[in-house]
């Protein structure tokens, strides 16, 4: 066979070559922007030829700190498109972690929406590497800021070149991208991804029993493209062809609806706190969503009310699916079986509320008390992958040890595996209620809690215990003008659940506290249920 290399510029060829008609759409700062992948291409390959100019060299990492928007994308195929790294940073993590990694990674350039510039201002004496800063703007003016030397995007456009080659001699496994998880302990941990493992993550977007990703597609990648690539949808989608909607800043559940019924979006993605405000807007307003044959959640376990919701009284396809940075994120997806669509439809809720089966290529386990688990569904162990594009290391991280281990990534995901392949997130390792020598799941007490029609979010963590050694306690945020008491969120759990799994509290506050990437930030809520207990006593 012929060893031709995968990498990201053929992709951008071919959607140049093949689909040049179709259409992107941007939503920016000042309106929305409607570019061909023709132009798109050529605006590409202007931004690679500028950044060659700047100095950026093959193997040189270039950060973005930027929305879901048309200028992104280009830098997604621009900067691996040259040989160098595209490095998406987090614009939610908080100021010492985006210093950290942006020194970590070494970038060379920064890209940075105008919106966002205070935040790299009030850093900017903290980085080490970075030699030129390039402001995304819709103003035809740069905006007066503190950094230098400074370039206006839309200028260094003008003057590159349309027809700019890209770069022939990348082979394969070269890096191509580099993201930071969401740290919840510690500083952010690297993750570079290569050519190869790109190409093939995008693959499996586009097979029918994943996401299905293909030109007849209207996509909205609502997951911002500061994490994990947003879940590669960007690659895949100009890959096949696909209209894309970028969503850009500071959007609401109405603005995402608005754009979903405007565009005739089929496919979306998000994590569940985006759902479940989209759930609330729904609720409350008029919209036609009869275009979308899918919207996948990922990031963390959405509640089965929610998916009932959205599934059954919106006639919405919704799709769990489960991956991490490390990942690239996809490898597995809550899906039906064929032998499984006449299944009754609390049956099928019953699968849809369980992250999946694994896509091809990846293979997994889990490690439990005794070894590797059954598939029986009830059995819980560690989760643990190997494949073609999960990571094998962290970057220049001494942190590689403990999750890396002969050949395999130790997921710190505590899971169930049923007969028919799917894992069940049960918890986090570190987040597992661990109660008299057993383990409740926090995630199920959530989950549960969620469901009653008055809550709006639940979070469970464990406190110590003298007899028991932990205990769970239930910390709940009520919808707007809904009430409940803890006596009756106490009967709507016992039919579920064993009384020892029952909370030993609940506590009802304003907010829960979250990561940058919308997940419930454990740690700091052990914090605040501390506090609280200790002001009772």
């Amino acid at each position: 066979m012929m060893n031709v290399p995968l990498r990201i510029s053929t992709m951008m060829e071919h959607a140049e070559r093949y689909f040049p008609k179709k259409e992107i759409v941007s939503r920016t700062s000042s309106g929305i922007t409607r570019l061909t992948y023709k132009e798109l291409a050529a605006r590409t390959r202007r931004l690679t030829s500028s950044l060659v100019k700047l100095g950026v060299q093959k193997g040189d990492k270039v950060g973005t700190f930027a929305w879901n928007h048309h200028r992104h994308l280009e830098s997604y195929f621009a900067i691996p498109g040259m040989g160098g790294v595209l490095h998406t940073i987090n614009i939610r993590l908080a100021p010492n972690h985006i210093s950290y990694i942006i020194n970590h990674a070494e970038d060379k350039v920064l890209l940075i929406d105008e919106d966002l510039l205070p935040l790299i201002e009030s850093i900017k004496d903290e980085l080490n590497t970075v030699e030129a800063f390039i402001i995304m703007t819709d103003k035809h003016e740069l905006p007066p800021t503190a950094l230098q030397p400074v370039y206006h995007y839309e200028e260094l456009l003008a003057q590159g070149d349309p027809s700019y080659p890209f770069l022939q001699d990348i082979d394969e496994n070269d890096p191509a991208g580099m993201c930071y998880t969401s740290a919840t302990t510690g500083n952010p941990k690297g993750v570079v991804y290569t050519h190869r493992s790109t190409v093939l993550h995008c693959m499996a977007l586009g097979l029918a029993d994943s996401a299905a990703i293909s030109e007849s597609d209207v996509l909205l990648p609502v997951v911002p493209m500061f994490h994990v690539n947003a879940w590669g949808l960007p690659y895949a989608s100009v890959w096949f062809g696909t209209k894309l909607v970028l969503p850009g800043p500071m959007f609401t559940p109405k603005i995402l609806l608005e754009l979903i019924q405007e565009e005739r979006v089929t496919f979306t993605a998000g994590v569940p706190t985006i759902w479940l405000g989209v759930l609330m807007e729904l609720e409350s307003g008029s919209y036609d969503t009869s275009s979308l044959r899918g919207v996948v959640c990922g990031g963390s376990a959405a509640p089965k009310s929610m998916i009932a919701a959205f599934a059954q009284k919106y006639n919405i396809p919704f799709l769990h699916a489960y991956g991490m940075t490390e990942t690239s994120p996809l490898v597995a997806l809550a899906r039906l079986k064929s032998h499984e669509l006449d299944l009754d439809q609390e049956a099928k809720l019953d699968i849809y509320a369980k992250q999946g089966y694994f896509v091809p290529c990846v293979e997994v386990k889990a490690i439990g008390k005794s070894g590797e688990i059954k598939w029986d569904g009830e059995e819980i162990g560690e989760l643990l992958m190997r494949g073609p594009w999960i990571a094998s290391e962290y970057y220049r991280d001494e942190r590689t040890a403990d999750a890396f281990r002969d050949g395999w990534l130790y997921t710190g995901d505590v899971v169930t595996i049923d007969e028919e392949g799917r894992i069940k997130i049960v918890d986090r390792v570190k987040d597992v209620i661990k109660s008299g020598g057993e383990w409740i799941s926090s995630v199920d007490l959530e989950n549960a809690l969620m469901a009653h029609d008055a809550v709006f979010e639940a979070a469970v963590v464990a406190v110590p215990h003298p007899q028991w050694q932990e205990r769970p306690i239930a910390c709940v945020v009520l919808k707007e003008s809904m009430q409940v008491d803890k006596e009756e969120l106490y009967e709507f759990l016992k039919p579920q659940f064993a009384k020892w799994w029952l909370p030993d509290d609940i506590l009802f506050l304003q907010e829960i506290p979250k990561t940058s990437v919308g997940k419930f930030l454990k740690q700091a809520l052990r914090e605040k249920v501390k506090e609280t207990l200790e002001t009772r006593a």
